[in-house]
């Protein structure tokens, strides 16, 4: 499938937020991929979940939460977890007014402090939002009262050498809706763990956005 790639700006409480948007016709579904503390190159390789992802038929958003102005000058700006949510909906919005991708089932794929924001989010606005995945993450700091009301299907996706795993098995023991945790093995190198985690993500979100002949790993 080739993709078209296009960098993005979206409007969010008077910040821009840089994103970019790989789409193609007849695409199965749109995934949200969220870095609320850094500014990976938009324009450069493709991560290994994106390639994964593209390869099955996914149209992707990639979005970063934070400003460059605020990676550098707010050590505290990735846990302002109100803020990070409510720019997760502007996103949203503005998704849903592009017509090549508007009607598009949504996905949602976070890790650090964007899993929180993303908890925060899709409680406001379920009916937006089909799956979630959370790359090991900080879930825990959407609070008790939001993770209990989480119904939207998410997966935990654990790495052998998560510094947070005892905090995510708390926060994964307050869901009461539809909910998969998935340790995953040691990988031989950091490469080998970002093709698991790529290929764990895409069977969770295939399974909710549309079937596909991903290699899943369960």
């Amino acid at each position: 499938m080739k993709l078209r790639k296009t960098l993005i700006s979206i409007p969010a409480q008077g910040a821009w937020l840089e994103g970019l948007l790989c789409h193609a016709p007849n695409v199965r579904g749109l995934v949200l991929r969220l870095h609320s503390t850094g500014h990976p190159a938009l324009d450069g390789p493709e991560s290994a979940l994106e390639g994964e992802l593209h390869r099955h038929g996914f149209a992707t958003v990639t979005l970063d939460l934070l400003t460059r102005q605020e990676v550098h000058r707010d050590p505290d700006a990735a846990y302002n977890i109100p803020r990070l949510s409510e720019r997760i909906q502007s996103a949203v919005e503005w998704i849903a007014h592009q017509p090549p991708i508007g009607a598009l089932r949504l996905g949602l794929v976070a890790q650090d402090t964007g899993c929180a924001a993303a908890v925060r989010a899709v409680v406001r606005d379920p009916e937006r939002f089909t799956a979630l995945v959370f790359l090991n993450g900080r879930p825990d700091l959407a609070g008790a009262e939001p993770l209990r009301a989480l119904r939207c299907p998410v997966r935990f996706i654990v790495t052998p050498r998560s510094p947070d795993s005892a905090i995510l098995e708390k926060a994964y023991a307050l869901l009461k809706g539809p909910r998969h945790w998935l340790a995953l093995p040691d990988g031989a190198d950091e490469r080998e763990d970002e093709r698991l985690q790529a290929r764990a993500a895409c069977a969770w979100l295939a399974q909710h956005l549309g079937t596909t002949e991903s290699a899943a790993l369960e």
